[in-house]
């Protein structure tokens, strides 16, 4: 995957609109496209209680709230890393949000210190995340970060 060319295309995709939801929508639906063998793609934004709630995602409906620390997408908030699942069957304290996936990646959405969210990608393939997709997912992620202004960064009601 030549994420140098997708990084540069979700950048010129994202440029000008400091908007977190029309980038968010964009930036999900360019990753659901562009990277190959995935099911979800998609972001989860806190609440005031601490709960991710679903943003703009594309592929199956998905779970519309996460319980506070909780699933890999909790735990990759909470511990404010990437987290890379092989097989989210094997992973104790997975949330099933659509039976088909079998491997994840959540990326933390971060700035000034401060996570704001997080990016989750399914596949339906186990182990279907490697190093360099990791690598690659958290470039265009921190290309999503840099796109929105500090204003439009969603904070719980």
């Amino acid at each position: 995957m030549d994420y140098e060319t997708l990084v540069a295309s979700v950048t010129g995709l994202l440029l000008g609109e400091p908007d977190i939801i029309a980038n968010a929508a964009n930036f999900a639906a360019f990753v659901y496209h562009e990277l190959p063998e995935l099911n979800w793609a998609g972001f989860y934004f806190p609440n005031a209680a601490g709960d991710l709630v679903l943003g703009p995602f594309n592929g199956r409906p998905a779970c519309t709230r996460l319980p506070r620390g909780r699933g890999v997408c909790g735990a990759a908030f909470t511990q404010r890393r990437t987290l890379v699942v092989d097989d989210v069957h094997a992973f104790g304290d997975h949330i099933v949000c659509d039976s088909a996936s079998a491997s994840e990646i959540v990326v933390p959405l971060e700035r000034n210190g401060e996570v704001f969210g997080v990016f989750d990608v399914d596949s339906p393939r186990v182990a279907r995340f490697s190093d360099a997709d990791r690598h690659g997912i958290e470039r265009l992620v921190t290309a999503f970060v840099g796109a929105v202004g500090t204003s439009a960064v969603p904070r719980p009601v």
